[in-house]
């Protein structure tokens, strides 16, 4: 099953005006009619933030609502925190981190989730995650691969930095960026990187998860 647009788009406006009631029943109604965990996040989660985050970038909406519907959305991942742990460990782990000076945190948790949907253990480390403090998380867990989320281009020299100190201290370890402040450009900062892949959507991510 998936979200059509006529769901999506009254989802789209509950969420624009801050009603987590309809939102949050929404919801409830999408999983209890079986859509899975990718198609709530790829085509109602991600689709809806990223055109809020589009909305606020044009000045069409307030950076109150922008807040008001990440602060909703982030409650309503809690709904779906069920459905994540029904797969069987494979062994494998990730860490999750927002780049510094990176607040936008939504991506990385729905993809630290993608990879506990996958069986991996998904540790999410936060938001403005401090270079030094990234690297401590890495020597203490370990994890097979490295996600770094940016979601807005002004954090791109916050990529670049952190890329920096991970392949300095871990040059074997794989790492894969992505993030809504990609879409202006940046990957060309990834090229610099030879253990790191840019990673564009979700879908994009299940497939180079399979593949460890």
């Amino acid at each position: 099953m998936v979200v059509n647009e006529s769901v999506y788009a009254d989802y789209l406006a509950f969420l624009l005006s801050g009603n987590k009631a309809e939102c949050t029943r929404m919801v409830q109604w999408l999983i209890e009619a079986k859509v899975s965990v990718k198609v709530l996040y790829l085509d109602l989660f991600q689709r809806s933030m990223y055109q809020i985050g589009k909305l606020w970038e044009e000045n069409q909406v307030s950076v109150a609502t922008e807040h008001m519907a990440t602060a909703i959305t982030e409650g309503l991942l809690q709904l779906v925190y069920p459905l994540l742990f029904a797969a069987d460990h494979v062994g494998k782990s990730a860490i999750v981190a927002c780049v510094p000076q990176e607040f936008h945190q939504i991506g990385a948790k729905m993809v630290a989730d993608i990879f506990e949907l996958n069986g991996w253990d998904g540790y999410f480390v936060g938001a403005n995650t401090p270079t030094q403090e990234l690297l401590k998380s890495i020597d203490e867990k370990k994890p097979d691969l490295v996600a770094l989320s940016m979601s807005l281009q002004l954090s791109l020299k916050g990529m670049d930095e952190m890329l920096q100190g991970i392949t300095h201290s871990f040059p074997l370890l794989d790492i894969i960026v992505g993030g809504q402040g990609f879409l202006w450009g940046g990957t060309e900062v990834v090229k610099n990187y030879p253990q790191t892949q840019y990673v564009e959507s979700i879908d994009s991510l299940a497939q180079i998860i399979k593949t460890y």
